[in-house]
């Protein structure tokens, strides 16, 4: 969408990689302009499938991890795809205008899921399709896109409200945190068509709308714990991010990978579990995904996702080892050299089985 291209470039400063906005000059003010409602940021690294058919939702529900049967237009939800052992493979936010489900996915995840939905269709009706250059993705708090003009096929505006930190129904959540990071974060995505992109470029070359990268977005996804597909690698559980909260049914009919879910909550643990790492800040040095995480000469887990935080300082999320000690001091290596780091339980090692971790007041779908 050529408009969008415009927009990622409309302000002073901008700095536009690979079609995404990564920030424009002023990367921690642009944090708080987000996390407070006073901006918004144009999401190069989303892209839109469109699911147009009468079946579409029981379809989609019957090979992923969440109910959407039952989903009203307007209404926002959660899913994941699994591969038959329990892995995750793809992840969208869902949200229905009546007619279609519209899917918001990871543009590195685009071309894979929308191959295996075509793959899927079978006689049903449903006509999954590529709807990137459509509409595009703008995020930020309810309140900064209320200034957006959502588009609305069928006059209900393509907003998709993010459920996390909450449970929603069917959900779990491992995290036993009180209150959760992310309980604060008020965090939407709408989709925007090409003319609504163009008055938005024209407000942000004009002064009257102000942006944010994401760099921005990225650091308060991570202080809030948040995980998304892009952190994902070919081993990835949901129970080892606390993604049962959000995007995981526990008691809807069956799909790829169930079993492998109801074994791991009812009867075993994640292999791996989610911190939340508070880095050294004295060597300025921020890791890479993939940079190791060490107990001593032990090499534990390895980092997801880092940024330097506007209040925080420079944090990251990391998977470990579900056995490495809740308090064990830890070190992550970076390219620049070791970088000290203090974790904080996100997935407690006793998760799964012993469900031990209180459930948390359940959310439902927000509209």
């Amino acid at each position: 969408m050529d408009a969008f291209a415009r927009l990622l470039q409309a302000a002073p400063g901008a700095i536009v990689t690979d079609g995404v906005l990564a920030h424009l000059g002023a990367p921690l003010a642009e944090q708080r302009a987000l996390a407070d409602g006073h901006a918004v940021a144009p999401l190069g690294e989303r892209t839109v499938l469109a699911v147009p058919g009468e079946d579409r939702l029981s379809w989609l529900e019957s090979f992923s991890t969440q109910r959407v049967s039952t989903l009203a237009p307007g209404q926002s939800a959660e899913l994941l795809v699994l591969d038959p052992n329990g892995h995750v493979e793809h992840a969208a936010s869902v949200v229905d205008d009546g007619t279609t489900a519209w899917l918001i996915v990871d543009r590195q995840d685009a071309a894979g899921l929308l191959s295996f939905l075509t793959k899927m269709r079978f006689r049903l009706r449903v006509a999954p399709r590529d709807a990137g250059d459509e509409l595009a993705v703008v995020g930020g708090t309810a309140a900064a896109l209320s200034a957006v003009h959502a588009a609305a096929p069928t006059a209900v505006p393509l907003v998709w409200h993010d459920p996390w930190p909450g449970v929603v129904t069917g959900g779990w959540a491992y995290s036993a945190a009180d209150p959760h990071p992310g309980a604060d974060r008020e965090w939407a995505e709408a989709l925007i068509d090409a003319d609504e992109a163009e008055r938005l470029a024209r407000d942000a070359a004009a002064g009257t709308l102000r942006l944010a990268g994401s760099s921005a977005v990225e650091a308060l996804r991570i202080a809030a714990w948040r995980p998304r597909m892009a952190d994902a690698d070919e081993r990835m559980l949901p129970h080892e991010v606390d993604w049962l909260r959000s995007a995981v049914h526990l008691s809807k009919g069956c799909y790829r990978g169930q079993e492998t879910v109801a074994k791991v909550h009812n009867l075993g643990h994640p292999p791996r579990r989610l911190v939340a790492l508070q880095l050294d800040g004295s060597e300025s040095a921020l890791p890479a995904r993939g940079d190791t995480v060490r107990a001593g000469e032990q090499a534990v887990g390895t980092v997801l996702a880092a940024a330097l935080h506007y209040e925080q300082g420079p944090i990251a999320l990391a998977l470990v080892r579900r056995t490495v000690p809740v308090d064990a001091e830890l070190v992550v290596d970076t390219a620049d050299g070791a970088v000290a780091a203090a974790q904080e339980v996100v997935v407690p090692p006793e998760a799964g089985a012993t469900a031990s971790v209180p459930r948390i007041p359940r959310l439902g779908r927000r509209r």
